[in-house]
């Protein structure tokens, strides 16, 4: 079973003069000597190298006190959630499907041998707590594919203890760069290892600067297509906005293509489409699980103890709990399946050899700004006839269809701002707070939906219904406010339209 934990270090390049003294830096009353480490890790990668490439590493180590697996993924700079799993002969599956959407169907194999001499100190405070762990690391790297070519240099890491405070590494960067030593060029082992022994060299390269239409589109495209890669793991392993982050860049990607079809052709872009619509439908099961669990809590926390008739916040607790466990594991199913992995094959594949059509040559100012127009257009017609309709389950539906528009339109515009500046910029932002508004009124629909339900199983059990009944009027009057906040909002948004 793994384990996880952050890390957060800051690595040096040294020049064989040591560690300097920091005794007095930062609360440091002591510094323990631990003695020296022998470590040796063997790190894994596809044979392209697709992990080093997304700053993923995954290794097999021996030696120190927490010898396994170990897979860091990327957080921030100088920060890695590292998961951890007991030593066995092959990768173990549970390290293996976080990186899945990476690897895809690619083997990982064996890369980069380390050696590592690994000299520990324990910096601590006047009660002997632990504030870091300072080593001097010397690395022998051994290059397992090709040629096998090999290299040696020295490092100090610097790795913060468990829940210390990241302020405590600048107090120690200080003095260490007046002692001398200037911080590490590569972000890890793996880095320095992989370009010191003729791999290849990443997150050097830039991409050109988009140009013509084609080009802003597709670099919005590859952004969206790397934030679903980056959240996968985060959403396998339940952590929080995960799901909501990742159905988001898959909103945005599948709205690209609809929007943007002068520049991309949709005969070629629909079925991509159309595969990324169901996976944000199944994304969406546990997104919506979990929305409306905080929504109702939060309502029912409101209320003042003597309108909670009966066993509501155990009841909700379970509902909550169960709903999130079914929707989060058949979730999981969905990315381990060939389906979802067929999805990312195809978006690499659009992305790689693009349909583009005539227009995407053009100059975005142009083309793109039409497109934007359109969408805007649908938007407006839709608002219109929402709020001609009396309330009731019919303008609830027309809100809704507002509502997925109007994202589509903010998306539109999110992928404009580079080539349009301030008016794209302006009409996103426009169409967040419409969206937000109408998503408000969307939840209040989905939290009456829930309480007749969780009312009717309440009933059957014997409980009192009329704290349900409560909140479900609440619901009722929080939707009739933003219907009556709506025109007005509509009437500002298209006064400043001006994409």
């Amino acid at each position: 079973m793994a384990d996880e934990k952050r890390e957060i270090e800051r690595k040096y390049e040294s020049d064989d003069s040591g560690l300097p003294d920091l005794t007095g830096v930062g609360g440091v009353a002591n510094v323990l000597d631990k003695g020296l480490v022998e470590l040796d890790a063997t790190y894994y990668d596809t044979a392209d190298e697709r992990l080093a490439a997304a700053g993923l590493t995954l290794r097999r180590r021996t030696g120190g006190s927490d010898a396994g697996w170990h897979l860091k993924l990327p957080v921030a700079p100088g920060v890695r959630d590292e998961i951890r799993s007991p030593l066995s002969d092959s990768v173990p599956d549970e390290i293996a499907a976080l990186v899945r959407a990476r690897t895809r169907r690619a083997e990982l194999i064996p890369l980069v041998r380390l050696r590592s001499a690994r000299d520990v100190r324990h910096l601590v405070d006047a009660d002997g707590a632990l504030l870091a762990e300072a080593s001097v690391d010397t690395v022998t790297a051994e290059r397992l594919t090709g040629k096998g070519k090999g290299a040696q240099w020295t490092e100090i890491e610097v790795e913060l203890a468990d829940d210390g405070d990241p302020a405590f590494l600048d107090k120690v960067d200080k003095r260490l760069r007046k002692a001398g030593l200037r911080p590490s060029k590569s972000p890890s082992k793996l880095a320095r290892a992989l370009q010191q022994t003729g791999g290849r060299r990443h997150g050097s390269g830039r991409r050109a600067k988009p140009v013509t239409a084609g080009d802003h589109v597709l670099a919005y495209l590859r952004e969206q297509r790397e934030t679903i890669l980056e959240y996968d793991p985060g959403v396998r392993r339940d952590l929080p906005d995960s799901v909501h982050q990742m159905r988001v860049a898959i909103r945005r990607t599948r709205s690209t293509l609809r929007t943007f079809g002068t520049v991309l052709d949709r005969a070629v872009t629909e079925p991509v489409a159309a595969e990324l619509k169901w996976l944000a439908g199944e994304l969406g099961a546990d997104r919506d699980q979990e929305v409306l669990a905080d929504r109702l809590s939060t309502a029912l926390d409101a209320l003042p103890d003597s309108l909670v008739s009966g066993p509501v916040r155990k009841r909700l607790t379970t509902w909550s709990r169960s709903g999130h466990k079914k929707a989060h594991g058949h979730l999981v199913a969905i990315l381990d399946s060939a389906r979802y992995l067929a999805v990312l094959d195809s978006l690499d594949a659009l992305l790689a050899d693009p349909p583009l059509r005539p227009k995407a040559a053009g100059k975005p100012e142009k083309v793109l700004a039409k497109a934007v127009h359109k969408d805007l257009a649908k938007v407006s017609r839709l608002v219109t006839e929402a709020l001609d309709l009396p309330p009731g389950k019919e303008r609830d539906l027309a809100i809704h269809e507002a509502r997925k528009k109007a994202k589509r339109t903010r998306y539109a515009g999110e992928a404009a701002i580079g080539a349009l500046g301030g008016p794209a910029r302006s009409l996103a932002k426009s169409m967040k707070s419409l969206t937000s508004l109408l998503g408000e009124h969307q939840d209040s629909v989905m939290a009456r939906g829930a309480l007749r339900e969780l009312s009717a199983v309440a009933h059957a059990a014997g409980e009192s219904a009329f704290t349900y009944g409560l909140l479900y009027g609440r619901e009722e009057a929080r939707a009739a406010a933003v219907e009556a906040e709506l025109p007005g909002l509509w009437r500002e948004i298209t006064s400043g339209a001006s994409v």
